[in-house]
């Protein structure tokens, strides 16, 4: 799952992840994604963390008191300073990994793939 913002970020980050073979679905964001959450139980979800409605703080706290959470990325591209207490502290509440925006999509991709490896690989993957 992708909960982002921006939709051409979420666009981008989902043609990443179908050309690496993944299903995705998007929410615009926290709220969104929640909602979607319990309907698709993804193995991993990948959030923004300044958003409207919900931000991703708010996410990564009730996707961890969910039973058998899947695994989060937490994203920001927030300012200099803010970007590292918003990813520390993203971390610190229970994101299994973070990255600051920019990113390139192989990054993304890659940093997905060794968090579902240790997941029991057990995410729906199309093709070979």
């Amino acid at each position: 799952m992708l909960i982002d913002d921006d939709p051409a970020l979420l666009w981008l980050m989902g043609q990443a992840f179908a050309a690496a073979g993944y299903t995705t679905i998007s929410a615009e964001n926290g709220r969104q994604g929640l909602r979607l959450l319990d309907a698709h139980k993804p193995d991993l979800v990948v959030t923004d963390i300044v958003m409207p409605e919900m931000e991703g703080i708010g996410a990564i706290l009730q996707i961890r008191r969910k039973p058998s959470p899947p695994k989060i990325i937490a994203i920001s591209g927030a300012g200099t300073g803010g970007r590292r207490n918003y990813l520390s502290w993203a971390k610190h509440l229970g994101a299994d990994a973070v990255l600051a925006k920019p990113f390139r999509m192989s990054q993304i991709v890659a940093l997905s793939n060794r968090l579902i490896e240790n997941n029991s690989n057990h995410l729906e993957v199309r093709g070979s």
